[in-house]
Formats: structure tokens, C-alpha cells, sequence
């Protein structure tokens, strides 16, 4: 590294990276007190809020109790959930439905109450939600509130590429404090050191490790590799959910055929067969969890070697399908599909990723300074499998917690030293970017065949000693050339899947989204499976 000192680029009291629920909310709790940047990769609502059809779930129903969320949560997570969590999440989830509706989200209604739908695992109508588009509203709302702040700086365009600590102080220290990030600027091709007094880290998830994904193309798990490059405790990383109906089409990548239509009624049939399969293989049927019915899936296309299966609505009067999913079938109609006529056809594919940076209630990371929220955390809410429409709701929860604590502990926090700039004084520009696309590709593969829905440990084995391979590579690339985010993302991807198989090789068990041929018993105490660096 040079030794140039790298004067703050602007004098903000804390970083967010990441622009999405759990982002934008620390920065609109942050802002009224303090100066706040928030950077994005791409733009400002390239993340997964924007792309959550299904809702927030939260108690608002007169015969619903907290209790009763709290044990759904507990259940889905297959008893891995940390108690003290999900009670913390759904004693909060009224209030975080109250600021959104004072943001200005349309919420649907039903007469003077808001309309709740209900979704599988859930005991009781709890999810809100705008139409079958309610993250796109949330993004909007929260994206224009944080516009109209003054205290609120967004710069898009922005990966951050790793956090600056204690190492990259001009006089060296070994504290692991963290400062803020080396962030690439898109436009420029230049690093640049954003420096604060706290850092929150919002970067959702690590869906793009695999093939077949609902996750936005920038769902690289930045956050969660950076964390652990820094020093942070990674749990339950083997814990990947994937969704059981996403639209099968070769033209159309990741469209989400939402949990609702199952939950409003909708078959899954055997193409070849037409038979309904669901109650062969769950009393609970369509409605059951989300891990069994993908499972099931799974089993029926490896089975009768299928390209998909069949989910079909078109029993139910088709006024009944145009007003409860009017995005998913245009959606569909564009494509050729009619869902007030005939199945539609649908794959599994990844869809949450459960595990994470490891963080306490107040959003706090094992560094002194890093805060993390939303989908690249294992706060202990989803435990083994997160329960839908949980997610959303984890985002604003935290998002606040972390905001809080900063707020609370603001006179601990010391200004930032100075910092060594990014030294790019021994790379050249690359000349070779199909390296690049070529490891891409063969991640996504070989994590979908031998990390996916179901596992073996000898496909662990595989992808383990593959990975081996990729890193020596990436690191040797990383090493001469600049980078641009493809090689950022890539690096982050690499690093995230060999955290998921290090985390699967570690479970003897088959317990919730973990599902392993060797150990199909569940062991008789849920554990954390937590990596230390």
C-alpha cells in the first residue's frame, strides 16, 4: 500500500452500505442527529427489498397473538432460532408497520383495516402487503424519504470492495476497529476510503453463489465476505432457503411466482402425470413449509427427469386470480402464460439466505465500530428455515436496533484517523475479463448440483476441493489486476461458497433448509454451526 494519507472524502458520522429495507431505515432513524452516507452498488434499488412480492408479517389481527408468531417462527426455523430474537422481531413488528404507513406505503386495505393475507407456516392472515408488489412500494417510499433528508448523502454506483480497520490506519494498529470502506467508484474506476465513526453494513444476501436464484444480479454476499475477511464471526451459513416456484422460462431469469398463489388456493402437479403430489409427500400439503414443498419439487424433477413442474391456480374464477396477483399475471401473459387458464410451469430455486454475519440485538457486529442488518446477518430470527414474509420485517427491526445503539452510544465513538489510500501503483488493467465470467459460471453450477436442496457429503467434498482451486486463481487475478466490481463480486462469491460448505460439512444432521443423505436424523440439540476466522 502507498502512504499517501487518504483525506476522508466527506464528513459523514456513519457509513451504510447498502440501500435497501434494512439500509435506508438505520439512515432515516440515523439522520435526524447525525450525517449519514449510504452507498450502493448499481442503483439505489438494484437490492432484493424491491423484488419481495409477498408482504410483512406482523400481528394485527384481532385473534392473532404474539405468541402465536412467535411459535410459527420457532417451528419454521426447526428450534434454531434464538428465542430472545424472535420474541425482540415480533413485539416490533406493529410499530415498523406504523412508520411505514406514516412513509406513505399504500398498504391494501380491507374497509378501515388493512388487508392480511396468509402464507405457509403461518397459523393466521398476519402479512401486509401492496398487492403482490409490497417491496417495490417499501423501496419507493423509504428510497424518496431518505432523497427528501438533507442529513442523508446516497451515492450510487459505489462496491465497496473491503472495510477499512485498525490495519489501515497511517500508524498501523491491531484493533479491529472499523472506519468505514474502500468503496470502487463505477464511473471513475478509482477506489476511494469513505471513513466514519460507525459503519453499518446492509448488503443483503449470497443467492447469486447459485445457478438458479430469485436474488437480484448484485446478490453477491459483499457484506458477509468482508465481514469475515475483517474478523467477524460467520453462523449458519449451510442454511440457504431456496423458493419452490420460480417461473421456469429460458428467456425471463429469476421472476418469483410468490407463495401466495399456494396459499389462495393453487395445485402442484406432475406435468407428465397431472397428479397432485404435495399430499404424498405432507398432510399440510401446498401449505406446507417451504424447504418440503421445494424438496418435493426437487424429488419429482429428478425423479421423472423433468425441466419443471406444473402450478396451476386456473380452478379458481379468473376475475378471483386477475385481483389477487395482477403483476404476476401480466407478468405471465407477456410471456405467453394465461394463469386464469392453464398451469404455470415452475422451478426451485435459491431464494434466502438465513445464515450471516453473527450480531446481537443491537445489530452489533465482534468489531468495534460495524453494525449489520438485514439479510447478510444470522441474528438468530430465521434459525434453520426463515418463515415468510419474516424477512422484510428482520430488515426494519434491526435496521432501527442499529440506529438505536449508535444514537445511544454516539459520545464512545472517536473520529476517524487517517487513513492509507488504496495503492493501485502495482496493477495493470485486466486482459483477460473471460476468466472472470468463466469462474462465475462454474460456481453457480457446482454449487447448484452439489450444494443445493439436497446434499451428500461426498458432493461437499467436490465443491470443497473445487473451491480450493477457484481461490487460488481469484487470488492470483485479484493480485495483479485492477478491480472492477465483476472481479469483486466474484471474489466475494468464492468466498461466501466456501463458507457454506465449510458450514454443511459441519452439520452431521438434516435439520430445516440443511438437508444431507449421510445424517437424515436430527440430532437431539439444535446448534449454531459458527465459523470463526
Amino acid at each position: 500500500m502507498s502512504h499517501s494519507p487518504a483525506q476522508p472524502l466527506s464528513p459523514h458520522d456513519v457509513i451504510i452500505v447498502g440501500s435497501g429495507a434494512a439500509g435506508l431505515t438505520a439512515a432515516l432513524a440515523l439522520a435526524d442527529r447525525l450525517k449519514v452516507l449510504v452507498l450502493a452498488k448499481g442503483s439505489l434499488t438494484g437490492g432484493s427489498t424491491a423484488w419481495a412480492q409477498g408482504g410483512i408479517a406482523a400481528v394485527l389481527d384481532a385473534g392473532d397473538t404474539f405468541e402465536d408468531h412467535i411459535r410459527d417462527t420457532m417451528v419454521a426455523g426447526a428450534g434454531l432460532n434464538r428465542i430472545e430474537t424472535v420474541e425482540f422481531v415480533v413485539e416490533r413488528a406493529p410499530h415498523a408497520i406504523d412508520r411505514l404507513i406514516d412513509l406513505g406505503v399504500p398498504f391494501n386495505t380491507d374497509g378501515p383495516n388493512l388487508h392480511l393475507t396468509r402464507e405457509g407456516g403461518h397459523s393466521h392472515r398476519r402479512i401486509v402487503h401492496v398487492a403482490d408488489a409490497t417491496g417495490w412500494a417499501v423501496q419507493s417510499a423509504l428510497v424518496k424519504a431518505a432523497e427528501d433528508h438533507p442529513n442523508i448523502t446516497l451515492l450510487s454506483g459505489r462496491a465497496a470492495v473491503d472495510l477499512i480497520t485498525g490495519r489501515h490506519e497511517e500508524r498501523y494498529s491491531g484493533s479491529g476497529r472499523v472506519w468505514g470502506v474502500y468503496a470502487l467508484n463505477e464511473a471513475t474506476g478509482k477506489v476511494e476510503a469513505h471513513t466514519a465513526r460507525a459503519t453499518i453494513l446492509a448488503t443483503g444476501g449470497a443467492g447469486r453463489v447459485y445457478q438458479y436464484s430469485t436474488a437480484p444480479r448484485g446478490a453477491t454476499g459483499d457484506g458477509i465476505a468482508m465481514a469475515w475477511r475483517a474478523g467477524c464471526r460467520v453462523g449458519n451459513m449451510e442454511m440457504m432457503q431456496f423458493h419452490p416456484t420460480c417461473l421456469y422460462n429460458l428467456s425471463v431469469k429469476n421472476f418469483l411466482i410468490t407463495e401466495a398463489v399456494r396459499g389462495e388456493g393453487g395445485h402442484l402437479l406432475n406435468p407428465k402425470t397431472g397428479h397432485r403430489y404435495m399430499p404424498d409427500y405432507d398432510a399440510r400439503a401446498e401449505l406446507a413449509p417451504r424447504d418440503i414443498v421445494a424438496r418435493a419439487n426437487d424429488s419429482e424433477i429428478k425423479r421423472d427427469g423433468l425441466d419443471y413442474v406444473h402450478l396451476d391456480i386456473s380452478h379458481q374464477p379468473p376475475e378471483f386470480v386477475r385481483e389477487h396477483f395482477p403483476n404476476i399475471h401480466e407478468k405471465l401473459l407477456g410471456l405467453g402464460i394465461d394463469m386464469t387458464k392453464e398451469p404455470i410451469p415452475v422451478v426451485p430455486a435459491q431464494h434466502y439466505t438465513c445464515g450471516g454475519i453473527v450480531i446481537d440485538l443491537n445489530g452489533r457486529t465482534d468489531l468495534p465500530g460495524l453494525y449489520a442488518a438485514g439479510e447478510c446477518t444470522e441474528s438468530g430470527l430465521h434459525g434453520a428455515n426463515r418463515l415468510a414474509s419474516n424477512s422484510l420485517l428482520e430488515c426494519f427491526v434491526f435496521g432501527e436496533a442499529a440506529a438505536a445503539d449508535i444514537l445511544a452510544r454516539w459520545d464512545e465513538f472517536a473520529a476517524p484517523p487517517p487513513v492509507r489510500a488504496w495503492d493501485e501503483s502495482r496493477v495493470t488493467d485486466s486482459d483477460e475479463e473471460v476468466v472472470i465470467q468463466q469462474n462465475w459460471t462454474e460456481i453457480r453450477r457446482f454449487m447448484w448440483n452439489y450444494v443445493g436442496i439436497v446434499r451428500t457429503t461426498k458432493r461437499l467434498e467436490r465443491a470443497k476441493h473445487r473451491i480450493e482451486l477457484l481461490m487460488e486463481e481469484v487470488d492470483d487475478y485479484y493480485g495483479h489486476f485492477r478491480v472492477s466490481t465483476d472481479l469483486i463480486e466474484l471474489r466475494n462469491l468464492l468466498q461466501c461458497a466456501q463458507l457454506i460448505v465449510r458450514s454443511a460439512l459441519e452439520r452431521k444432521e438434516s435439520r430445516g433448509l440443511h438437508f444431507i443423505l449421510d445424517y437424515p436424523e436430527l440430532l437431539p440439540e439444535a446448534r449454531d454451526t459458527v465459523l470463526m476466522p
